[in-house]
């Protein structure tokens, strides 16, 4: 048992296919599990109510805002932030709970292992093989007010690191992992472009080229074979794409300007 009690979150929208499988590890876990359904079109939040009584049925105001409404419902001092695509292993909720019953624990920021698998196999290099804050100490933090990549600030931030590692499956196929990285970049766009920047198409076509060679050379993705190569190539068009948006914003802008 742990000696400090511990609230779990997960935000939500159309998880059918995978909700029970992020839920059933935290339900009778987790001493408060807490999932925030922005309006699913399938039966996600009726699969919640399996796990927990705690289902709040929401619209979708940004990752960000999502995020700290649901930190606004927990009730205890360390909160787990779990997405619907990660799934909890024994191993790590072992050393979770070990970790809570330390009596001189000081670290406020607890990094886990993301084991993120591409069509079947792990990538075990990358952006994508970082460890996550996904554990944390809540007084005073709150998540950075963004539509995505939304980042915790924290008063006090003292960091540590476990051995175990939370399974990440974000890609149900192809086509979900373009569709996934092509909104996160026109949002992106978007955020960039109501902070006065501005870009043009060379320098998307640059960002390519450098992200590419950043995920597959510097950060040594081309050791995780075809996979590795792959996710460089939909990295470098992930940013391609951020900044191909922007340039259309900032076009349109002087459009009308011009008129």
């Amino acid at each position: 048992m742990r000696t400090r009690k511990l609230s779990c979150f997960v935000i939500a929208c159309n998880e059918a296919d995978r909700i029970e499988q992020c839920l059933a590890p935290l339900s009778g876990w987790a001493d408060q599990l807490i999932v925030l359904d922005s309006g699913s079109k399938d039966n996600t939040a009726e699969l919640a109510r399996k796990y927990t009584d705690q289902v709040h049925i929401t619209d979708w105001p940004g990752y960000g805002p999502q995020r700290n409404r649901a930190l606004k419902l927990c009730d205890n001092d360390w909160v787990l932030n779990i997405d619907a695509d990660e799934v909890m292993t024994e191993e790590l909720k072992a050393e979770i709970d070990a970790v809570l019953s330390e009596p001189d624990l000081d670290a406020t920021l607890i990094n886990i292992p993301w084991h993120t698998y591409l069509f079947g196999k792990l990538l075990k290099h990358g952006r994508y093989s970082s460890p996550q804050g996904k554990l944390f100490f809540k007084p005073g933090a709150q998540f950075k007010d963004r539509q995505v990549h939304e980042t915790l600030l924290m008063p006090h931030k003292k960091q540590r690191r476990l051995k175990s590692a939370l399974i990440h499956h974000s890609w149900r196929n192809y086509q979900h992992i373009q569709e996934k990285h092509l909104k996160y970049a026109c949002l992106l766009a978007e955020e960039k472009f109501a902070k006065g920047k501005t870009s043009r198409l060379s320098y998307a076509v640059l960002r390519f080229f450098t992200d590419f060679l950043q995920q597959y050379v510097l950060s040594l993705g081309f050791l995780d074979g075809w996979r590795g190569f792959l996710m460089a190539v939909i990295l470098g068009q992930y940013a391609f794409h951020k900044y191909a948006a922007l340039t259309e914003l900032s076009l349109t802008q002087k459009c009308h300007e011009g008129n």
